[in-house]
């Protein structure tokens, strides 16, 4: 599983961390409904979690877009905005989870949050 932040939003390290924790559970959740083997496989593989920036949301989209053209559920977080940013912000993006290969495609050229 990989999990894209926004790097253009200005949050603590709390509000990311429960941003991104809302993300790896939304995607296994999702994962568990539609996709069982892929979530038993990952489980089993002991849950592996990724977690990259991009440079804002337009990039965010167009990693959607392109998960989810190689069949790879994805998950988008918008914040509730009771704290830290306005109602609706889209935070992150989990993408997953699936076969490591078919997520490197997708995200292995982007750095590490």
């Amino acid at each position: 599983m990989v999990i894209a932040f926004r790097k253009d939003i200005d949050l603590g390290k709390g509000k990311i961390a429960a941003q991104v924790a809302h993300a790896a559970v939304s995607c296994a959740i999702s994962s568990q409904k539609h996709h069982r083997k892929i979530f038993h496989d990952w489980i089993d593989e002991g849950q592996r979690k990724v977690v990259i920036r991009v440079s804002g949301i337009e990039e965010l989209y167009r990693l959607k877009e392109k998960a989810e053209s190689a069949g790879i559920q994805t998950c988008l977080i918008t914040d509730a905005g009771l704290t830290q940013i306005p109602p609706g912000t889209v935070t992150c993006l989990g993408i997953g989870p699936d076969e490591e290969e078919k997520l490197d495609q997708i995200t292995g050229e982007y750095p590490l949050l």
